[in-house]
């Protein structure tokens, strides 16, 4: 991807848009992708970079969703687990099998776990991801060795699935401009433009160089996310709001807080919670909580009654506390979730989507979670398309294989290697590493990226900003927020020979990025 080369397209070329989305997130690259798929010509803009808010913060999981089971929600957790089993192939270098184990402390609760999971397993059909087994506490020790084990009665293992959220985002990106859409990070929406009353068209600002400009549209795709309303209000001010705001946050700990293969699941914490502790590139992820906020914002930073939330339960199930220095990483995301009469609590929101159209025939689609991000798309166009009057034609998003995808990548699903992600690219970025004993140099001996990556993701991948490529490009930010830190002035410098930028604009983003990294730093 070129974005200087996106950005002609946009501005150029005569004609009007099939499809305009706003938003770069898993929804909005879901419906362009969709779109795009259909033979609709297809243009997508993101105010900031793709999957800078909450779908790069998630807990890392393509699931069905255990916790919707518990509820009763049978419809929700059998449309994710068949959404699951076509994430892993379609992108198999960025999705691969979990083993998960619940440890129990009661004796009841193991045949009460196993056999709610056998239901999961049975829901899964032909896309189960493996077959959950009920265990004594030895077996449960020796998989999760680190755990309580005092009282420990036995356990259950299951089988889900992991994923690299932004990576995917990213192959979103990738796929949508293979099919021939286009895709322009930094470019904002500010203003709907309006036809007879109907939306037409959007005005967006090139946010780099301040440049406005006006794109026609058959039919725009609201997709932003927890901005969902933000957006509503600019076509009908006077728009009641359709979202409650909920924010999950995370700790990343060092992997001896968890060794080995296996997560932990915990399916119901005191106060009705799902919680994991998950293996995830060499580090450990331990979440997520449920809060209510008041609003949306680009950078939510984790409330003290959430980190004291994940500070007790670390200790609760792996015996200690950790230090400040051991939690690596700290993050928080925000979740849009459709407003329902008699909900009490923000957990208690569904996690099913919803697609609305306005008088003006702006179509907003929202609510759902990450691994229903296929079907929300689909069921997005599939209106949109009644909406533009537009020539039908089905979705082919079920089987399409994303960008990266590759035979070797499929056969290395599950390897470790930081380079998976690229799937078939990989080799081209191992070849700018040993092209150049620079390159091949990594950003910081506690991580695990190479100085060739920086370069690809400029190159390659439209990263503009430190930021860009410490959080989204590579994963630094969220695995170990101090190194990243470390690691800023020298990437920074690596991205201004890339991007032809002077020794100011690299000052100006180290300040920047060491204000966003400040909030994933712990101290309790």
């Amino acid at each position: 991807m070129n974005r200087d080369a996106s950005l002609r397209r946009a501005t150029t070329e005569a004609g009007v848009w099939d499809v305009v989305v706003i938003g770069g997130g898993a929804t909005g690259l879901g419906a362009a992708v969709d779109a795009a798929s259909r033979g609709y010509r297809t243009l997508l803009v993101e105010q900031l970079d793709f999957a800078k808010a909450t779908s790069s913060r998630s807990t890392k999981l393509a699931h069905g969703g255990v916790r919707y089971l518990q509820q009763g929600n049978l419809s929700l957790v059998l449309e994710a687990l068949k959404e699951r089993g076509r994430m892993l192939r379609n992108a198999p270098h960025l999705v691969r099998r979990q083993s998960f184990v619940i440890p129990a402390y009661a004796t009841w609760e193991v045949p009460f776990y196993g056999i709610g999971l056998k239901m999961y397993d049975a829901l899964s059909g032909r896309a189960s991801f493996g077959k959950s087994r009920m265990m004594g506490a030895g077996a449960v020790r020796e998989m999760l060795p680190t755990v309580v084990s005092d009282r420990l009665a036995g356990g259950v293992e299951y089988f889900d699935g992991q994923f690299d959220d932004a990576r995917y985002s990213l192959a979103l990106a990738q796929t949508l401009e293979s099919l021939g859409g286009v895709a322009i990070n930094y470019a904002k929406m500010i203003r709907l433009l309006k036809t007879r009353n109907v939306v037409s068209g959007v005005v967006v600002r090139d946010e780099e160089t301040g440049t406005e400009f006006e794109v026609q549209a058959r039919v725009v795709i609201n997709a932003t996310g927890v901005f969902t309303d933000e957006v509503r209000v600019l076509d009908e001010p006077q728009a009641a709001p359709m979202l409650t705001v909920s924010q999950g946050s995370h700790f990343v700990l060092p992997k001896t807080f968890l060794p080995g293969a296996h997560a932990l699941m915990v399916p119901k914490t005191a106060d009705g919670r799902v919680l994991f502790a998950i293996p995830w590139h060499g580090a450990v992820v331990v979440g997520t909580t449920d809060e209510a906020v008041s609003g949306a914002s680009l950078e939510p930073r984790a409330m003290e009654v959430e980190t004291a939330f994940l500070s007790h339960h670390v200790e609760r199930y792996f015996g200690r506390r950790p230090k400040d220095a051991e939690v690596l990483s700290m993050w928080s995301g925000l979740r849009p979730l459709v407003r329902k009469q008699g909900a009490n609590s923000t957990a208690a929101l569904s996690r099913e989507h919803t697609v609305m159209v306005s008088a003006s025939r702006l179509v907003s689609v929202t609510g759902g979670k990450w691994t229903t991000y296929r079907r929300m798309g689909e069921d997005a166009v599939n209106i949109a398309a009644k909406v533009a009057g537009l020539a039908a034609a089905p979705s082919k998003t079920q089987e399409l294989r994303l960008f990266g995808w590759s035979g070797a990548a499929a056969a290395a699903s599950d390897a470790e290697h930081e380079l998976a992600v690229y799937g078939s690219e990989q080799g081209a970025v191992d070849a700018l590493a040993e092209a150049s004993p620079e390159l091949a140099a990594l950003l910081h001996p506690r991580l695990p990226y190479r100085f060739a990556e920086v370069v690809w993701a400029a190159r390659h991948e439209m990263a503009r900003s430190v930021e860009d490529v410490l959080a989204r490009r590579t994963r630094a930010l969220f695995l170990d927020a101090r190194a990243a830190i470390d690691a800023a002035p020298r990437v920074a410098e690596c991205m201004a020979a890339e991007l032809k930028r002077d020794e100011a604009w690299q000052r100006e983003q180290v300040a920047a990025f060491l204000k966003t990294a400040s909030a994933y730093v712990y101290s309790s």
